[in-house]
């Protein structure tokens, strides 16, 4: 298993666009020369099933850009941010609700854009769209900011949708249409309950409407997320690649496997 700074060597050297399963919704993907973290969980919890494939000091001189798509510990770490901040130079993307979170945690304003529903950014040759996402509920600010967002990324003629965290709320599907042909989606499939509910814990798709989400997209790749990272918020990823077999047959779907490099 690759794990540390042989990960961002990795990503760092290729020509081609590639990402790699990190655990949970957290993803490294190259994408138009840029080496990007999505969501990076690395607070090193009891209760983690997997454990932190690196450490902020191994993206050294390779991530430019980290996106957090909303302020959850497992998306927005602290751990994470501020160990980010400080051993390289990464610029932040987050949602504009979390922005005083991210001033908090020691990111200077001028390594921060802040994005809300609809609103994009360019980095180079890569441009970041906001989509709102709905955590159980899309729950906008006082100030009509959406505290839970996914991203399209587009770079080097490929679209990469990240939901984050979300349920199937109307429109989510049509919106995506809009955005043209997806090469790769990343969906999480870890569901909702009513007993995660009341814990706290909100919920996302489950692993069926992940599926039917997909099977109405202009999609090269789909892979399921979100789960096996914590035993009372999972599912078995099994249980998606029947329905995916039995519904949507001619759907290319993977399941990812840790540090391993997937190119699309």
């Amino acid at each position: 298993m690759r794990t540390g700074r042989q990960l961002f060597q990795e990503h760092e050297g290729r020509e081609s666009p590639a990402f790699t399963w990190l655990g949970q919704h957290s993803f490294i993907l190259s994408l138009a020369g840029h080496v990007i973290l999505i969501d990076p969980f690395l607070a090193d919890m009891p209760e983690r099933l997997v454990s932190p494939l690196f450490g902020p000091a191994d993206a050294q001189g390779a991530v430019t850009l980290t996106v957090c798509t909303h302020d959850h510990i497992d998306h927005l770490d602290p751990v994470a941010v501020s160990g980010l901040t400080v051993e390289t130079g990464t610029h932040f993307v987050v949602p504009r609700a979390c922005r005083a979170r991210m001033l908090d945690l020691g990111v200077p304003e001028e390594r921060l854009t802040l994005l809300d529903d609809g609103e994009s950014a360019r980095f180079g040759e890569l441009e970041a769209t906001a989509v709102k996402s709905a955590h159980e509920s899309f729950d906008v600010t006082p100030e009509g900011h959406h505290p839970w967002l996914g991203f399209v990324l587009r770079g080097e003629g490929r679209s990469v949708y990240h939901a984050g965290d979300t349920v199937w709320w109307e429109g989510l599907q049509a919106r995506l249409r809009s955005c043209g042909p997806l090469d790769l989606a990343l969906l999480p499939i870890n569901g909702r309950d009513g007993e995660r509910y009341r814990q706290g814990v909100l919920g996302n798709m489950t692993y069926q409407e992940a599926a039917d989400l997909a099977g109405g997209l202009d999609l090269a790749l789909l892979v399921p997320t979100h789960y096996g990272m914590f035993e009372s918020n999972t599912v078995d990823p099994g249980l998606f690649a029947s329905y995916m077999d039995a519904k949507y047959p001619l759907r290319r779907y993977l399941l990812p496997v840790l540090s391993e490099i997937t190119g699309f």
